[in-house]
Parts: C-alpha cells; sequence; structure tokens
C-alpha cells in the first residue's frame, strides 16, 4: 500500500478487540505480574521465545499491546511500543540506536525537551548532536559523518512549524545507512511518516490523539525486529529505563484514538480559517497550509488532504509583553487557555521562547527565528469560528495589535 492510497483512520476503523465478557472495548488487565502454567514457558519468555505470554507490565501488558497494534496500525508499521510520556518514547529510541561516540543530525526547531535531552544528556554517554536547518537539504548532509547513527526530525516542528521533507530526508538516510527518526506529534493522520521511508516513528500521545488533556504518554512505531529489541529483557532501552504505561491509562487513549480522524478534521478546518483571516488582516502568521509558508509545496504533497495541514499556527506580535497581554486577554474572554502543551478541545497558546523552547539558549532562538512576539496557538474544535476569529479579532484590537478600519 503506497502513501496515497493509505488512509490511517480506515486503519483504525478495522480494529475490533472483544473484551474478556464480550465487551465491545477489551478488559483491563489491572495486574502487574503473570501467572505461568510451567517453569518452561517462564524461561522461555525471559528468552524472548514466548509468543502472547505476559511477564510484567514493564515488559508489556494486554492493554498496552492493544494500544501498540492500533497505533502501529495507524502509522502503517509492523509493530508499537507505547510509553508512560513523549519523552520515555523518544529517549530509548536514542539510547537504542546509539553508543558511545556516536553521533546524531536533528533539526534545529524541535520539542525542547527533546534539544534539552539531545544538548544536555547525552554528552554524558559521549554522544553529541549536530542541529541543522532540516529544510536545506545540503547542509544536512554536510553535517553526517562515519560516526552519524540517526537523522531526527519532526514533521512539523515546534514550534516554528517548518516542514521536513521526509521522502528526501528517507533517501539521505538510506544512502548512509542510518536511521531517520521522525516525531510525528503535530500531524497524526495527515502524514505517515512511514509510508514516506521513515525507519521510526514517535507520537507524543498526550496531545492530538489523546486530544483532552487529562493523561501523558507516547508511542515508538517501527519494525517487530526494533520493537523486540526495545523491550528485549537484557539490553532493551525501553524495558530498563522503565518509561510504562500504566493499563488503565491506555485504555482511555485506546477509546479517544477512535475518535481522531474526527477531531483532525476541525483541527485543521478552524486553523486554516483563522491563519487566512489574520494573514489578510497584515499580520505574520505561519501555518502549513498557507501559500507563503515556504514549504507549502512540499507539505501540501506529503499530507493525505482529508485531515488537512493540522491544527497548530503561530502569530507574531511584535513584543513578549505584546503576546502576554493578548494571551491573558484571551483567556480573560474564555477564548481558550494560556497552557503549553496542544491538541485539547479548547484552544491552548503560550509564547514558545519563554515556555516550551525556554531550554533553547536565547541566542540560538533569536538565530532560528524564535522571536519574542511569538505566539504558538493548538486550535480548538470551536464549533463556530468566524465568532471565533471576531472575539479574538477584538482582544487584538484592544490591545493595539489590529487598527479597527474606520467605517467611511
Amino acid at each position: 500500500m503506497n502513501s496515497k492510497s493509505f488512509n490511517p483512520a480506515d486503519q483504525i476503523q478495522d480494529l475490533q478487540y472483544f473484551g474478556e465478557f464480550g465487551g465491545v472495548n477489551p478488559s483491563i488487565s489491572d495486574s502487574s505480574t503473570y501467572t505461568f502454567l510451567s517453569a518452561k514457558t517462564m524461561f522461555d519468555t525471559f528468552e524472548g521465545n514466548a509468543e502472547g505470554c505476559y511477564l510484567y507490565s514493564r515488559h508489556s501488558s494486554p492493554m498496552n499491546l492493544y494500544l501498540g497494534q492500533a497505533l502501529a496500525a495507524m502509522e502503517g508499521t509492523e509493530s508499537a511500543n507505547v510509553a508512560a510520556s513523549g519523552m520515555g518514547a523518544i529517549t530509548p529510541v536514542l539510547l537504542q540506536l546509539c553508543s558511545s561516540g556516536d553521533e546524531i543530525v536533528s533539526s534545529r526547531t524541535i520539542y525542547g525537551g527533546t534539544y534539552a535531552f539531545m544538548k544536555n544528556m547525552l554528552p554524558k554517554w559521549n554522544i553529541k548532536t549536530h542541529f541543522v536547518d532540516i529544510t536545506k537539504l545540503d547542509v544536512v548532509e554536510a553535517a553526517i559523518t562515519k560516526n552519524t547513527k540517526v537523522l531526527y526530525c519532526e514533521t512539523v516542528s515546534n514550534p516554528l512549524l517548518e516542514v521536513a521533507d521526509i521522502e528526501s530526508l528517507a533517501k539521505l538516510a538510506k544512502k548512509y545507512n542510518i536511521q531517520l527518526v521522525v516525531d510525528n506529534t503535530f500531524s497524526p493522520l495527515s502524514v505517515a511518516p512511514a509510508k514516506l521511508g521513515a525507519d521510526v516513528v514517535i507520537h507524543s500521545l498526550t496531545k492530538f490523539i489523546n486530544g483532552s488533556s487529562d493523561t501523558v504518554g507516547g508511542v515508538v512505531c517501527a519494525s517487530q525486529e526494533f520493537i523486540n529489541d526495545l523491550k528485549n529483557v537484557n539490553n532493551g532501552a525501553s524495558m530498563l529505563l522503565g518509561p510504562t504505561m500504566d493499563s488503565l491509562r491506555s485504555a482511555s487513549i485506546l477509546k479517544n484514538l477512535r475518535t481522531l480522524h474526527i477531531r483532525m478534521k476541525q483541527h485543521s478546518y478552524n486553523a486554516a480559517y483563522l491563519a487566512k483571516k489574520f494573514e489578510n488582516e497584515g499580520l505574520k502568521v505561519v501555518y502549513p497550509g498557507l501559500k507563503s509558508h515556504p514549504s507549502h509545496e512540499i507539505y501540501s504533497k506529503m499530507i493525505n488532504t482529508e485531515y488537512g495541514y493540522g491544527g497548530m499556527m503561530t502569530l507574531d506580535v511584535g513584543t513578549l509583553e505584546k503576546a502576554n497581554e493578548l494571551m491573558e486577554l484571551m483567556q480573560h474572554r474564555n477564548l481558550g487557555y494560556l497552557a503549553v502543551s496542544l491538541g485539547f478541545y479548547k484552544t491552548l497558546f503560550s509564547a514558545p521562547g519563554t515556555s516550551t523552547s525556554s531550554e533553547i539558549p536565547l541566542e540560538e532562538q533569536k538565530e532560528m527565528g524564535l522571536t519574542d512576539g511569538l505566539i504558538r496557538f493548538s486550535i480548538g474544535l470551536d464549533n463556530d469560528i468566524e465568532r471565533t476569529y471576531q472575539m479574538m479579532k477584538a482582544c487584538m484590537v484592544e490591545l493595539g495589535i489590529l487598527k479597527v478600519l474606520q467605517e467611511i
């Protein structure tokens, strides 16, 4: 199945699980450890040979496997392993793929926690990261050395919404025999990185996939071989670092996953509507669905258009002071929440330079174009988006960010 005919929502819809008593939702196994009918089966399970046997919930549990299967189907990979947070998915992948002396080439605009892990933690294991402009393939290639093991990017970057040309990056990764790891958190359903050549696809389940800002979670989608390596009892980073998802949380995310296709369409529709309106007002708007976005054409070729260009957009209002004033006023008017994270049914907004990307030094923020007045919006599921636009515009007029057009 190629990337054009692959529809992730159909893959999720076709999955059916039956509970222990015939329930339409699978039964939750609320156990940390599991019994064996013979000592030999326990031995085989420790050796990784006993299919379908559960050992210990840090290794796997029935509900985590159900959720993993659903997410693997969504991304079109052989297998998947869920974790207790997005970082609980990202960090074991990098430690599984890299040893002392190895190197990573990463996009410079990535989630602040990932950036901090690569810049501040990995050097303790003598693993070095080169941060590059991922949109410039010649710069990416120039950064690859004989020690490079991983090429890392986000489909749509946090917070600047730069788009990675996954197909071209995959060709580059194959050329140098390195692994392309893609964080697809901002674009579930819209983009299927594995179908474009990525080796490993990661999500923070906390965001759009769960969609109700009530839990944290992560997933690694990859080949069966790589997932087996991550879960290996003796040397698997996911097994040994212990980022295990709780079965009850797994169950709630699996239920929410069933409505993801409906939610993503509305997030995308609302964000595209506001982005066009505010760009027409003369504001500096970044949204991959706008023709003014430098990677609009590349992204248009990558996405499944049914799910649109995503729910994330940025506005630049000039100064941090103005950004803070606007966010406080919008929160006061019930337009959303001044909060980090994304994918909630209400709009969330934050100034990334002082929040989700604060781990990135100021001079580096400036170099990558992360300005003081930048506000990152995760647009919610508002029913009447014209009403939302008028209310947001009124806030901007009140604060002098937009001028009132005088009627003649």
